[in-house]
């Protein structure tokens, strides 16, 4: 992904509401399961980890993109956006 791409991505993430909650039970099978299915839907996603969460939240992210096979968009503090692209109905051209 070029950097002209990711910026494109972290200028539409400006306008979402986080929709992944990573808490003191941290990255759990429904968690991942529920995080697949929003970005086959949406294709880009915006999420937080929790205070109780000890995780640093640059290490949560970069679990949560192993498994799901996505994209670190940005990280800012505990806010974290992921991207990949929908096999069935991709969105986003880049």
């Amino acid at each position: 992904m070029t950097g002209k791409q990711r910026a494109a991505l972290r200028a539409m993430a400006n306008e979402l509401q986080p929709i992944i909650f990573i808490g003191k039970e941290g990255i759990t099978e429904q968690l991942i399961n529920d995080a697949n299915n929003a970005l086959e839907a949406r294709e880009l996603v915006k999420g937080t980890v929790l205070k109780s969460n000890d995780l640093d939240a640059r290490d949560v992210v970069q679990i949560l993109c192993d498994e799901l096979d996505a994209e670190p968009i940005q990280t800012i503090g505990r806010r974290f956006v992921i991207y990949r692209r929908s096999k069935e109905h991709p969105k986003i051209e880049l």
